[in-house]
């Protein structure tokens, strides 16, 4: 297809206007959308630092000190305008043991020690190997991320101030029931409906911003009594203190936190380049992983130092970021520092804003991060790709994205290489000379190496066989290592075999090992990365 699924999620779900490159005019009118959208963000990221707080066993303040640090460092330095970072759910799930067993300073310098490693990761420019994710399990992650952040919200219909930790999320407490719920519901319905008529009306205030100002104003203003911002946690404190995380520098301290630091910074990295691309299908932009990955370690490091959890890209509050305007760095600064405001000024205002609305923003986000699309092509494509869709997406439930990403990217790799190991085979023809020849079809790499070696009757092919590799490909040593087998065995039974249409990485190898490789003009020429088996002499045996 000449436009990507992705790439029609993306137009369908934001509209066409989106599909524009990010403007770098920061005018009157730009910077407006910029300060609203970053104030929408700022309203949302509250509830969900505070929540995934609770889930790694920290007080509310050490969440929502991660999401301001993470958040204004990411947004100054990170590879893509439009993204938001901050405190998630998916390291806070891995933190809570951690903290269970050690305590909160073994968290934070192990949240120093995983920004390190992911700085690591930017100036070594692995970030590009994100490229190396398959569409299909672009679609499972954000099929699944929709599933994981709609689930997220339902802890929200219970009764406040019963919540216990757990480490699978926020626990405990009774459902809502009664006008109680469907009180709630309403909220979040009459939310929804306001963010969906806004942009019919007018596009001078984000659709999600109307959002919540008009159920907070109807809630406040009523005095309807429902869940609000103020019953999941007094969220008012001060500037971040900088702080060195008092643990032992020891050995044993590194052996404690070094497994927690690699995880965290496998997930926060794979979290982040996914939602790198996500956020660039739709604004039209490209590159910067590596700037990314640079900028997640040092906000992860500083944020380590000042009692933070550490952070990562959120999907959810990017995709609230890019729908409501934010195109540029303005609008993750903004939220950063409206979202410091709230600690430091504005907790009483803050904590008065029902949670419904929040929910109800939330609950659009899931429907314009779902890739509706994909449902309906799952019986259009081949069945490999649309498993791997769903693979993807239940593991992402019931596991972790990063888990989900390598589970997804193993399983189109291996149906990958399974896919192109069945199509080797070869003609054959007899020379009026009597040589027979094989013309061989279709890559030999490690996959298909034991089949090209069942292609060959040596028993009772004539003297002279020809090999002729004019329509494959000789991918790795393991193929190399086939030829050389076939060779050895048409050597043994006293007959001349000839290799043709071989690269010359290949008549480099295949000469010094003493065969009969035919040159010719029209000999192919690819690169054949089997270096190592040159040096260590696993060639020339025979």
């Amino acid at each position: 297809m000449a436009q990507s699924l992705m790439s029609r999620f993306a137009t369908r779900v934001k509209g066409a206007d989106l599909r524009l490159a990010p403007t770098t005019d920061l005018g009157p009118a730009r910077l407006r959308i910029e300060v609203l959208s970053g104030l929408t963000v700022a309203l949302a990221l509250v509830p969900e630092a505070v929540a995934f707080a609770f889930v790694a066993g920290v007080h509310p303040l050490v969440g929502l000190y991660a999401a301001f640090l993470v958040g204004l460092i990411t947004a100054v330095l990170g590879g893509r305008p439009g993204m938001i970072s901050g405190a998630t759910g998916a390291l806070a799930v891995v933190m809570v043991a951690l903290v269970a067993q050690h305590g909160v300073e073994y968290l934070f310098a192990t949240v120093v020690l995983m920004g390190v490693l992911q700085v690591f990761v930017g100036v070594m420019h692995w970030g590009k190997f994100i490229r190396l994710v398959p569409h299909p399990v672009m679609l499972g992650f954000v099929n699944g991320l929709a599933i994981v952040i709609f689930l997220a919200q339902l802890t929200q219909f219970k009764v406040p101030g019963t919540a216990e930790v757990s480490g699978h999320g926020t626990a405990g407490g009774e459902w809502l029931s009664g006008m109680q719920l469907w009180t709630m519901l309403g909220l979040v319905a009459l939310t929804m409906a306001v963010i969906w008529l806004m942009p019919r009306i007018t596009r001078i205030i984000p659709a999600p911003l109307a959002g919540i100002a008009v159920v907070a104003a109807v809630v406040i203003g009523f005095g309807i009594d429902v869940p609000r911002v103020g019953d999941m946690a007094d969220i008012k404190g001060g500037l971040p203190p900088f702080h060195i995380p008092a643990v032992p520098l020891t050995f044993e301290t590194l052996q404690i936190i070094l497994p927690y630091a690699v995880i965290l910074a496998a997930i926060g990295l794979i979290e982040s380049l996914l939602t790198l691309n996500l956020v660039g299908e739709m604004t039209g932009q490209r590159g910067g992983a590596s700037q990314e990955c640079i900028a997640q370690g040092t906000a992860n490091v500083v944020t380590g130092f000042f009692g933070g959890m550490g952070g990562c890209a959120m999907i959810g509050q990017s995709m609230i970021n890019v729908k409501s305007g934010g195109r540029t760095r303005v609008a993750g600064i903004v939220a950063a520092l409206f979202l410091l405001s709230f600690i430091l000024f504005a907790s009483p205002v803050i904590e008065l804003i029902p949670l419904a609305a929040l929910v109800g923003v939330m609950f659009m986000v899931v429907i314009g991060t779902f890739a509706w699309n994909s449902v309906r092509i799952l019986t259009r494509v081949p069945r490999i790709d649309a498993f791997v869709i769903l693979l993807v997406t239940v593991v992402t439930v019931w596991h972790d994205l990063a888990v989900a990403v390598v589970v997804g990217v193993i399983v189109s790799a291996l149906a990958y290489a399974w896919g192109n190991a069945t199509r080797i085979h070869a003609s054959t023809r007899v020379t009026p000379e009597g040589a027979k020849v094989y013309a061989v079809q279709g890559p030999l790499f490690f996959g298909s190496s034991e089949g090209f070696t069942e292609l060959f009757d040596i028993a009772n092919d004539p003297q002279m066989v020809i090999v002729d590799f004019a329509d494959s490909r000789v991918a790795d040593q393991s193929a190399l290592q086939a030829i050389e087998a076939v060779a050895a065995k048409y050597e043994a039974a006293g007959k001349t075999l000839q290799l043709r249409h071989l690269s010359r990485d290949c008549h480099r190898l295949l000469k010094r090992a003493g065969h009969l490789v035919v040159d010719a003009d029209d000999d192919p020429d690819y690169g054949l990365a089997v270096d190592y088996s040159v040096r260590t002499g696993i060639l020339g045996s025979h």
